[in-house]
């Protein structure tokens, strides 16, 4: 028997969550057994723990779609017994029971090597939030976004992707402005690596087609009228990043940025991503994630804990990453 997270739908057709006892016999199909040593609270696991978003397609269903540990048992020569695994992604806490329990099962295509210069606590620490930021962090470079180029703004930045976004910017060299709408997280922010911080309030309402050129390129954990401002102000030849939807999933904007500016607004699926892009983007973590950002970044919480935290998380009452320590 193990301990996990487990939502179960009521008749009403409402979310119940709570922290059950389970059998290992229950656990989902795959060819690899791991014990978690710890997993996160991301945005995604906070609509699904609460219900406020229609995350869950199977039920019951445990959430978490991070997690790290070792194996247990497996089928998998690339995978035996004893190796260090992370996993992000991949439909866990949506269709595949996820890492907000002290045991997975999961197929192993789904796993990722734990880099050996990261402990397992500072990979979840990094989890899905570091993982995309460093997807979008890439995805600029790949299509000519240097340090050189100008200011890159990243909206969302108290949250987990964009504090990331913010200090891998600002360690590659890049000047960052952070948007944010917690005002007094400023010297947070700035202690994180960005030259400046505007209000959100300047990006979240209804604007014009085309403003003045302001950005070289941008990384957006927002979306909505939010990431239809950010094209219509990057300027000419520049790059947008899209990973989140905090404020929306719609895009009320026109074409005028792509065929006037030729700007790119380049789509960042972290879910996913190919092994080859998820194995570039951890070993650069690996190699640049600063130690003592992590604890900057990130708080530990119990598992029992993690359901309150997941209601703090929704009301934006947390800033940074959550780590559940799944042995605490």
């Amino acid at each position: 028997m193990f301990k996990a997270v487990m939502l179960r739908k009521a008749e009403d057709g409402s979310t119940v969550a709570g922290v059950e006892m389970v059998d290992r016999s229950s656990l989902p199909a795959g060819e690899v057994e791991i014990k978690v040593a710890y997993s996160t609270l991301n945005y995604k696991d906070g609509l699904a723990i609460t219900g406020l978003g229609p995350v869950v397609r199977q039920w019951p269903m445990v959430p978490g779609i991070d997690l790290v540990g070792i194996v247990t048992k497996s089928s998998s020569a690339g995978f035996p017994e004893g190796s260090e695994v992370l996993v992000n992604g991949h439909g866990m806490g949506e269709l595949h029971w996820g890492g907000l329990a002290q045991f997975a099962r999961l197929p192993a295509k789904w796993l990722t090597h734990k880099p050996e210069a990261l402990s397992a606590k500072d990979v979840a620490s990094i989890g899905t939030a570091g993982y995309t930021a460093m997807l979008s962090v890439l995805a600029l470079e790949r299509h000519g976004i240097k340090p050189d180029a100008g200011p890159v703004l990243v909206t969302g930045a108290n949250g987990g992707v964009g504090s990331f976004a913010v200090a891998l910017l600002a360690r590659r060299g890049y000047e960052v402005c952070a948007s944010t709408g917690r005002s007094a997280q400023g010297d947070r922010l700035k202690a994180l690596g960005a030259a400046s911080v505007i209000d959100r309030a300047e990006l979240s309402e209804k604007g014009k087609p085309l403003q003045k050129e302001l950005w070289a390129g941008a990384i957006d954990c927002v979306g909505s009228h939010t990431l239809a401002n950010i094209c219509a102000q990057t300027r000419y030849g520049g790059v947008v990043t899209a990973c989140g939807l905090a404020q929306g999933m719609d895009f009320p904007a026109t074409v005028a940025p792509f065929i006037l500016r030729g700007i790119t607004l380049a789509g960042i699926d972290s879910v996913y991503a190919t092994q080859a892009l998820r194995e570039d983007a951890w070993g650069c973590l690996a190699s640049e994630t600063d130690r003592d950002l992590l604890k900057q970044i990130a708080d530990s919480v119990t598992l029992e804990d993690s359901i309150d935290w997941a209601r703090k998380l929704m009301n934006g009452e947390v800033k940074g990453r959550i780590v559940v320590d799944l042995a605490a």
